[in-house]
């Protein structure tokens, strides 16, 4: 994705702000409890965990080579649903559509291709599925307030069970603006969590903030406000400096582990780092 300069400002607040936003006494809040590594060329783009507890990562190098031929030369934040795997491509800057491919726990591949809708930007930064495993989100890149609702390719049965034309269920109308969103996933029915590549701090105080977004109700097709809110500003650590920059986000369902990716900048960028988090209350 897009890299955005970040000041020596932002980054001095960025340490500061390193342990995020500070919960009232009591209340439940998002802990750091570990920190690993994967190569960015194969993994720094996003990460999903199976159903074992083990992870998939992607990064430019997970791009099979009949997808680049065909000009889907980006590969987002993926998820893992029912087994399946959903992956988000794009192509170039003059596309005309964006594409998911599902993979299925028997390996075989299906791409759903998604024309765009006018004012509908080309970036597909992620796929996250809903957990009764009926809905798709996805969001575009820059200043938005609204993430996309499609039906979820193969899982829900108004898709195309082979592949083809897949269309915009509805909206998440957020209530507030949120910036480069890098992904997003469930944790709840009606909460998701999202990785903001956010430097500027004009939109929430956090630097590179780790989002909530609260919906008024489950997933079901038709148009749902978010309530969003900032939890904590995504660690920035190197010995690198210059500019890092937010990757895939996923939560274990199974394990309670929230993890985060982020690229750290100059030479360190040859491996993503990945935070882990529980959530505690206190």
């Amino acid at each position: 994705m897009r890299r955005h300069l970040l000041t020596l400002g932002c980054l001095l607040s960025a340490f500061a702000l390193g342990a995020g936003t500070a919960s009232a006494a009591g209340d439940p809040h998002w802990a750091e409890t570990g920190r690993a590594y994967t190569d960015t060329l194969g993994g720094g783009q996003g990460l999903a965990s199976r159903a074992d507890g083990s992870l998939l990562y992607r990064g430019l190098a997970s791009i099979p080579l009949d997808l680049r031929i065909k000009g889907w030369n980006h590969v987002g934040d993926p998820d893992i649903a029912r087994g399946h795997t959903f992956d988000a491509y794009q192509g170039p800057d003059t596309a005309t559509s964006k594409m998911f491919a599902v993979t299925t726990p028997a390996g075989k591949r299906y791409e759903y291709v998604h024309r765009l809708n006018p004012g509908e930007k080309l970036n597909n930064s992620f796929a996250t599925v809903s957990p009764d495993g009926q809905w798709l989100v996805s969001g575009e890149w820059g200043e938005q307030r609204r993430l996309q609702v499609f039906p979820a390719p193969l899982l829900n049965p108004a898709t195309p069970p082979t592949g083809g034309d897949l269309k915009e269920a509805w909206q998440i109308t957020l209530d507030k603006p949120v910036r480069d969103i890098q992904g997003c996933d469930f944790v709840t029915d009606t909460r998701l969590v999202c990785a903001s590549n956010d430097a500027s701090g004009s939109l929430f105080p956090e630097i590179r903030p780790l989002l909530q977004v609260d919906l008024e109700r489950r997933l079901d097709g038709g148009p749902i406000p978010g309530s969003v809110k900032s939890l904590l500003a995504l660690p920035q650590r190197s010995v690198c400096t210059g500019t890092f920059e937010t990757e895939g986000v996923d939560y274990d369902a199974s394990s309670g582990l929230l993890r985060a990716q982020m690229i750290p900048p100059g030479v360190c960028a040859v491996t993503t780092a990945v935070y882990s988090y529980q959530q505690v209350t206190g």
